[in-house]
């Protein structure tokens, strides 16, 4: 490692003090006020469709929420904690055939709920492909 000797500080102060002037290359300030403008003209950006998208948000919160309730009555209902008698009265009465007789039991019923969501899942796309193509 080489020590800085005095005479090596006085030659980078001579070279930093200089002053001379930095000009931009030809054509850089046209250029750059041409993006300025080009940038002031652009529209603004479209703001989120909050309005349309909340009734789907809710939609789906309270789906998550009644998952998550019949999740946690099949936990405790595999477990076979006393409170199952209490938690499978506040389920909804959609739900209580699905769990009422196991998790092995009940074809149908999950059945139906895979055929429900299936087409749940289909018209969804179809009307968000048709929202998109008609906005495009």
């Amino acid at each position: 490692m080489r020590r800085s000797t005095g005479q090596d500080e006085d030659e980078i102060d001579r070279i930093l003090s200089r002053e001379d002037e930095i000009l931009p290359s030809s054509g850089f300030a046209l250029s750059v006020m041409d993006a300025v403008r080009r940038e002031a003209a652009a529209p603004p950006p479209i703001p989120f469709p909050w309005k349309r998208a909340l009734p789907g948000l809710v939609v789906g919160a309270f789906v998550l929420a009644l998952v998550f309730v019949a999740v946690v009555a099949a936990i405790v209902q595999l477990i076979g904690a006393p409170a199952a008698a209490h938690l499978s009265m506040s389920l909804p009465s959609l739900l209580t055939p699905i769990f009422g007789a196991g998790l092995q039991g009940n074809l149908e019923i999950a059945a139906g709920w895979t055929v429900l969501a299936l087409l749940v899942a289909f018209v969804s796309v179809k009307l968000s492909m048709r929202l998109a193509s008609r906005g495009a």
